[in-house]
C-alpha cells in the first residue's frame, strides 16, 4: 500500500433537524487500495459519503484531496475533481437509453453551422467500447425502464467508472448482481486499483470485504470506531465492532412444524412469453419457502404475479383448498397475501410521506369504523409498535422515509405489511442492503410470523440467508421451476445445479 494517503477527511460533523448523523469522523484513504467502510444501517456510512460527494455540505470538518483542502458544493464540482460514486438507491432516467443514462450531461457534442448537436453515434461507440471493457452485455439503444434491477446495477457501476476517477465510492455495489457480475465487478475493481485508483467500498456481505479490502474503517451510531487492516479482522471481531455486542448466531432457530397446504400454485404461466411457464409448488402453514436461482430466473416475475401486478396466460392459484382469482394487488391483499418488493426505491417508498404513513397505507381498510372513517390513533399506535419492534432508527414517526438509511426504510416496509397481518407474506430479497444486527432482527420476525401460523414464500439472491432460514427450497433456471430441495438435502452445490440447468 502506498505511504500517503489520497484522501483525509477530518472530524466531519453532519447534522440534520433533530439529529446528529456524524460526530466529528475521519477517514484516510490510500491510492491503489480498496477501502471499506462498515456499520449498521444508520452508522453514517452513506451520510460521511454524501458529505465527500458534494451532496451535504457538512457542518464543520475538513477534507483533504490530493494534497489540497476541498469543499465540494455539488456533485459535479465533485466528478470533475476526480471523485465518482455508485449509489445504494439507483438514480436513473427511466425513458432515457442506456447511452444517454451514462453520458447524461456530458454527451459528446459536434458543430454543425455553429450550433452544437449532441453526437449519439459517438455516444452509442463509447458506450459499446465503456461495457466491452468491463464485460457488460447490454443494449445501450435499450431504454432503462426496460432493464431488470440488476442491469440497472450494472450500468451505474459502468457510468462510475467511466469518469476515470481517481477515488470510487461504491455505495453496496453488488446488491442486485448475480454471482456471475459480482465477478466482473471485483475484476473492475482489480483494474482499478492496478492503476492506483482509491476505492471507498461499503457493503453488508462479509465475504466482499475480505476478498476485496486492504482496510476497513468502522463506524457506529454516527461515530468511528476505528480503522484496521482487513487482515487483522475476522467476520465475527468485525461485527461485533459493527453492532457494539458479542453475536452468537447469524440465523435464529425456526422451530415451527410446516402444517397443511395454504397456497397451491399449479401450472402458473406468464402472460409474457419470455418469462416463467408451467410452474407448480405449494406453500405449507409455518413454513418459510426459499425461492432461490440466479438473475434472470424469473423469481420476481413470479411473485408478482402471484400478487397481481403482472398477468397470468394460464394455470390457477388455490388459498387454503379454493381457487381465487387475482387480478390485483388489492385482490392479494384481500385474500391474506402481502409483497416486500425488491425495488425499495421504485415500489417499496412513497419518499415524501411520513413513516406513519408509509407504515398503514396498505392497512387502512382494517382501521375504519362504523362510519368508515379512519381511526387514526389506533392506527398509528401499531404503526409505532412495529417500527419499535423492528429497532426502526428515525427520531420521529413523522419523518419523511427519504430521510432514513436504505436499511430503516426496509424495516418501514416489512412493518407496513405486517401491518397488514397476512397469512402469506412474500418477500422478495428481504434483507437487501441491510446489516448484520438489522437482518437477525428481520430474521427472527420471520420466525416469530411462522410460530404464528403464517406462512413465508422468500425470494434471495444470498446462499446462506435462503439455506439458513428455508424449510424447502424451490429452484428457478430461465423461467422453469427446475426443483424443490427439503432443508436436509438443500446445499449450495445442490441449489447451484438446479439453478445452472438449463444455463
Amino acid at each position: 500500500m502506498g505511504e500517503e494517503y489520497i484522501l483525509k477527511m477530518e472530524n466531519i460533523t453532519k447534522m440534520f433537524p433533530g439529529v446528529l448523523a456524524l460526530n466529528n469522523v475521519s477517514l484516510n484513504v490510500r491510492p491503489g487500495t480498496v477501502h471499506a467502510l462498515m456499520g449498521e444501517n444508520g452508522a453514517g456510512k452513506s451520510t460521511l459519503m454524501k458529505c465527500l460527494f458534494g451532496i451535504y455540505l457538512p457542518n464543520s470538518g475538513t477534507v483533504v484531496f490530493k494534497g489540497k483542502n476541498v469543499k465540494f458544493h455539488d456533485t459535479r464540482h465533485a466528478l470533475e475533481s476526480g471523485i465518482s460514486m455508485i449509489h445504494q438507491e439507483l438514480s436513473n432516467v427511466p425513458q432515457r437509453t442506456v447511452a444517454q443514462n451514462i453520458w447524461l450531461g456530458r454527451e459528446p457534442l459536434y458543430a454543425k453551422s455553429g450550433i452544437p448537436f449532441i453526437d449519439h453515434k459517438k455516444m452509442m461507440r463509447d458506450t459499446v467500447a465503456l461495457f466491452n471493457q468491463l464485460g457488460i452485455d447490454i443494449d445501450p439503444h435499450a431504454t432503462m425502464a426496460s432493464l431488470s434491477i440488476a442491469e440497472q446495477q450494472s450500468c451505474e457501476i459502468a457510468k462510475a467508472v467511466s469518469y476515470n476517477a481517481s477515488i470510487v465510492v461504491m455505495d453496496e455495489p453488488t446488491s442486485s448482481l448475480s454471482e456471475r457480475e459480482v465477478e466482473h465487478l471485483f475484476k473492475i475493481i482489480k483494474d482499478l486499483k492496478a492503476k492506483g485508483v482509491a476505492i471507498i467500498y461499503i457493503s453488508h456481505r462479509m465475504n466482499e470485504i475480505f476478498q476485496l479490502a486492504d482496510e476497513v474503517t468502522v463506524m457506529r451510531d454516527g461515530t468511528l470506531v476505528g480503522t484496521y487492516p482487513a487482515a487483522e479482522l475476522t467476520e465475527e471481531k468485525l461485527i461485533n465492532l459493527m453492532i457494539g455486542r458479542v453475536t452468537t448466531q447469524r440465523f435464529p432457530a425456526v422451530c415451527a412444524e410446516p402444517g397443511d397446504v395454504c397456497l397451491r400454485v399449479e401450472h402458473l404461466t406468464s402472460s409474457n412469453d419470455s418469462s416463467f411457464k408451467d410452474i407448480s409448488f405449494c406453500l405449507r402453514k409455518s413454513e418459510i419457502l426459499g425461492l432461490g436461482g440466479l438473475v434472470g430466473a424469473q423469481r420476481t416475475e413470479l411473485v408478482e404475479s402471484i400478487f397481481g401486478l403482472r398477468g397470468i396466460k394460464a394455470g390457477k392459484i388455490e388459498i387454503n383448498g379454493k381457487n381465487v382469482v387475482i387480478t390485483s394487488p388489492h385482490d392479494a391483499i384481500r385474500n391474506g397475501i402481502g409483497l416486500i418488493t425488491e425495488d425499495r426505491r421504485g415500489t417499496g417508498i412513497f419518499p415524501l410521506l411520513s413513516i406513519s404513513i408509509n407504515t398503514s397505507i396498505a392497512a387502512v381498510e382494517n382501521y375504519l369504523n362504523k362510519c368508515r372513517l379512519i381511526c387514526h390513533r389506533r392506527m398509528n399506535k401499531r404503526a409505532v409498535s412495529l417500527n419499535k419492534m423492528l429497532s426502526t432508527k428515525t427520531p420521529s414517526m413523522e419523518t419523511m422515509i427519504q430521510n432514513l438509511s436504505g436499511g430503516n426504510q426496509q424495516k418501514v416496509i416489512v412493518s407496513r405489511w405486517l401491518m397488514t397481518e397476512p397469512d402469506i407474506l412474500i418477500m422478495d430479497e428481504p434483507t437487501r442492503g441491510i446489516d448484520v444486527g438489522a437482518k437477525y432482527e428481520i430474521y427472527s420476525i420471520m420466525a416469530e410470523l411462522v410460530k404464528q401460523g403464517k406462512s413465508i414464500i422468500m425470494v434471495s439472491s444470498e446462499m446462506p440467508e435462503l439455506l439458513g432460514m428455508s424449510t424447502r427450497v424451490a429452484v428457478l433456471c430461465n423461467g422453469r421451476l427446475t426443483g424443490v430441495l427439503d432443508k436436509t438435502e438443500a446445499t449450495q452445490n445442490a441449489v447451484m445445479r438446479l439453478a445452472t440447468r438449463f444455463s
